[in-house]
């Protein structure tokens, strides 16, 4: 018997009844030979953490553009914030940890350089539309590698569903909605208020009543809410008042930092990057790179130049935008 097989077992014996147990995976979709150490899901995580497009996250805005300050989060902190708190309540529920933390891992993958900027351009210019999470599934079945990390079910059932209408089918999943939310309402209080955004005077005193007066405290509170009302359940969820503050917190973010405060004052330069650089390299994609352009025989000029600017990193964004449009000094 494999190490696998072995670890396998032990997910039978200790495992929740509601838990997606490695070896009753829906599989791939391309079959292939199991590793005699890792379970499916280990080797899904293993996967992601070595893709490019996991590298690409430390360079890319999660918030605030590009800040002076080593200590504001980015896309590749918040994927790790969201990893801990999501494996922390699959641990404690007896959820398959390994399946949660793959889909935690590679659940923004697909995000755009500049943040919710960069997603609201591609998605007005883009004649297909542009989501996040969508994108994320298309980075880990087509994009990455020659044919995709070809991922289990599970894994691209959650990266799609993490945000959206529709429920992922396993509860790992459902911890991601969770875990995200929890990680960027506090993590983003924490850079607002390192910025002068925002001050802790100034957060709503119904919602701090109830979630906590610190972040510690209310990730702290919100796990374990979330673990109480979850616990021998077959959803994830909290109570009608975490989850009625939590809303409440969120809209506060939304109303006091995501939208027209002076952390996004420099947002409509980020999306005049992303627009001009998509409408030239659609025009002329002969200045794209050419392994970028050998994606053309099989995909429309839309598709592929979307593809290359989602994967950007800001700062190669605007590299690429000084390159193309701003002259070089003359020798």
């Amino acid at each position: 018997m494999s190490i696998r097989q072995e670890y396998e077992l032990i997910e039978e014996k200790i495992l929740s009844p509601y838990a997606s147990l490695s070896s009753k995976s829906k599989g791939r979709k391309f079959p292939e030979p199991q590793c005699e150490v890792r379970t499916c899901f280990q080797r899904d995580k293993d996967r992601i953490i070595y893709s490019k497009a996991f590298r690409r996250l430390k360079h890319k805005t999660q918030v605030f553009i590009s800040p002076e300050g080593d200590h504001y989060r980015t896309r590749l902190t918040h994927t790790l914030e969201v990893s801990q708190i999501a494996r922390t309540i699959a641990r404690s529920l007896r959820l398959n940890e390994d399946l949660t933390e793959a889909i935690a891992l590679g659940h923004d993958l697909g995000h755009t350089p500049f943040g919710h900027a960069g997603e609201t351009v591609l998605n007005d210019i883009c004649p297909f539309g542009f989501k996040h999470n969508e994108q994320s599934l298309r980075v880990v079945d087509v994009l990455e590698r020659k044919n995709g990390l070809n991922l289990t079910w599970e894994v691209r059932d959650g990266i799609k569903n993490h945000t959206g209408d529709t429920l992922p089918q396993t509860l790992e999943g459902q911890i991601i909605r969770f875990a995200d939310r929890i990680a960027y309402i506090n993590h983003d209080i924490d850079d607002a208020i390192r910025g002068g955004v925002i001050s802790e005077e100034c957060l709503p005193k119904e919602c701090v009543k109830v979630l906590g007066e610190t972040s510690s405290q209310r990730i702290n509170n919100m796990i374990t809410n979330i673990i109480r009302e979850s616990k021998n359940s077959n959803i994830i969820k909290m109570d009608k008042e975490f989850q009625e503050a939590t809303n409440e917190m969120r809209k506060f973010m939304f109303k006091n930092v995501y939208i027209g405060s002076k952390a996004k004052k420099e947002e409509d330069k980020a999306k005049n990057i992303i627009k001009e650089l998509y409408n030239y390299l659609k025009n002329k994609p002969e200045y794209l790179p050419k392994e970028i352009a050998k994606k053309l025989e099989t995909s429309s000029i839309d598709r592929v130049v979307c593809d290359y600017i989602a994967g950007m990193t800001d700062r190669y964004a605007v590299k690429k935008f000084h390159e193309i449009f701003i002259p070089e000094s003359w020798h």
